[in-house]
């Protein structure tokens, strides 16, 4: 029998582990100088080392543990002194070695934590997910399965090997047990992830394209009984790439869950895929039996042992933290609590502010952004930053617009022939003839028209019905195409008729 979300928070406590894989923008890859740039020809960015042919020997990639380290620190981690790699011997046909280079027993960051603000009932709240650690490895390739429907090797012809990705330096992010976060779970954790990828832009360490697995999120849920210690079995989510989906998979395991549990069922300890279309998951592989690994340090590379001062080095050239910097935003901005809610929600927040930073006014670039531009996203399902607009085009379309020589509803026809690929807004104003009639003669003319045709509404205007005003207004605006200033023309109508606004 189907159950509610409000009765499942309402009889369990949600219980969250995240784990979240950074591929890190490094030029060359985590053991090799092969090149890390996405998209390439499968198999053109590969070498002895990354192919694991008899005989290559790994050697580490430096920049990828400064990375590391910063996030580690901008993370609130402490640094290890001293850490090292390990092996970890499974099999997968995308892993060249049929071993993983991570770090296992001796993490380079431990001990963290992230403070992440969200809205609820009671208003703004602050919850604090802790760090149990940060660690190095390397990615793995990729699989492609020809034939079937599904994409995956379930009833596929073949399968294709793609092994460019692999050893491309990552690196994994893993909480201690996240608790006390009651309804609020799935918001908690895409807030979480949220405030991952911001840090991670901020400190310039990987690009965190979700959609190309830059960033990739790994959700483990479990419920108890609220009041009992006891904790439930999990399930883990893989690679959920997008915020919005993460929100999804937290909440559709947390009643999938429940489910089992009020029909005396149990749930199984496994692995789980996320379906975009329809919010839910799948299952993969069970996880009821521990893996034995088999670990053991890698024996071709030395361990790490960070100085002290380059660690400190490194602290001292950390950004603004991305929450301090939003909340100077607002104050420079001037922007409600709700209001900034909605930027980061939406992800437009950087989006507006560079609107702004091309000299935009904030509340109208703000207005654009999540008003008109955010519809046609919702409209083709697709994400606001994935339009084919730019904070350039904006803030050429807000001065046009605050100039005089655009209407909000011209604006709007601007705004939609960008994003159709027709060009930068003054193209499509040209190709499309836009433009605002502001002469008083024009409008006269058409307001004119527009009385002899309905006299008897000019009469109730004359009256001092002026909200009858608004049909006039219509019907100027039909007669100039919609290009007329509908304030202007208003202005002109309650005159000629003997009224005014005041």
């Amino acid at each position: 029998m189907a159950i509610s979300y409000d009765e499942v928070v309402a009889q369990y406590e949600p219980v969250l582990g995240l784990e979240v894989h950074v591929e890190l923008n490094t030029d060359s890859k985590m053991f090799c100088g092969c090149s890390t740039v996405f998209g390439g020809d499968p198999n053109t960015q590969t070498c002895p080392v990354c192919l694991a042919l008899p005989g290559a020997l790994p050697t580490v990639n430096e920049k990828a543990i400064e990375s590391t380290i910063k996030i580690g620190l901008a993370l609130n981690c402490s640094i290890a002194p001293f850490s090292r790699f390990a092996r970890k011997n499974y099999f997968y046909p995308d892993m060249p070695k049929n071993f993983q280079i991570s770090q296992y027993d001796e993490p380079i960051c431990v001990n963290g934590y992230v403070d992440i603000e969200i809205e609820t009932d009671e208003g703004a709240k602050l919850f604090r997910i802790e760090i149990e650690r940060v660690h190095m490895e390397e990615d793995t390739g990729k699989s492609l399965h020809v034939g079937g429907t599904t994409g995956r090797i379930h009833g596929a012809e073949y399968s294709l090997l793609d092994y460019n990705r692999a050893g491309i330096p990552l690196v994994e992010i893993v909480t201690k047990i996240v608790s006390g976060t009651g309804k609020y779970a799935p918001e908690v954790a895409k807030a979480y992830v949220a405030e991952l990828r911001d840090i991670l832009r901020s400190l310039g360490v990987s690009d965190v394209k979700m959609e190309q697995g830059s960033l990739r999120c790994d959700a483990n849920v479990s419920l108890r009984l609220i009041g009992s210690e006891k904790l439930g079995t999990r399930s883990e989510t893989k690679n959920v790439n997008s915020l919005r989906s993460v929100e999804r998979a937290v909440r559709g395991e947390m009643i999938r869950h429940a489910e089992l549990l009020n029909k005396g069922e149990r749930v199984v300890q496994e692995t789980r895929h996320f379906q975009e279309d329809s919010g839910l998951t799948r299952s993969g592989r069970s996880k009821e039996q521990a893996e034995d690994y088999r670990y053991f340090p890698e024996p071709d590379l030395v361990p790490i042992a960070p100085d002290a001062a380059w660690i400190e080095d490194l602290r001292a050239s950390l950004p603004e933290r991305p929450s301090i910097h939003r909340k100077r935003l607002q104050e420079a901005w001037a922007v409600p609590a709700n209001e900034m809610a909605a930027m980061i929600n939406a992800d437009v927040l950087e989006i507006v502010e560079a609107t702004v930073a091309l000299g935009a006014d904030p509340a109208k670039a703000r207005s654009w952004w999540l008003g008109e531009i955010s519809r046609i996203a919702n409209d083709k399902d697709v994400a606001i930053a994935a339009l084919a607009i730019t904070p350039t085009d904006v803030a050429q379309i807000v001065a046009l617009v605050t100039a005089g020589e655009l209407t909000d509803k011209l604006a709007r026809q601007v705004i939609e022939g960008v994003i159709a690929g027709e060009g930068d807004p003054a193209t499509v104003i040209a190709a499309r003839g836009i433009k605002v009639v502001n002469d008083d003669g024009a409008l006269m003319a058409a307001i004119e028209k527009a009385c002899a045709a309905a006299p008897q509404i000019a009469q109730k205007i004359r009256d001092g019905h002026i909200p009858a005003a608004g049909a006039l207004i219509g019907a100027v605006m039909k007669e100039t195409a919609g290009q007329a200033d509908a304030a202007r023309v208003r202005t002109l109508l309650l005159s000629h008729l003997g009224q005014s606004d005041s």
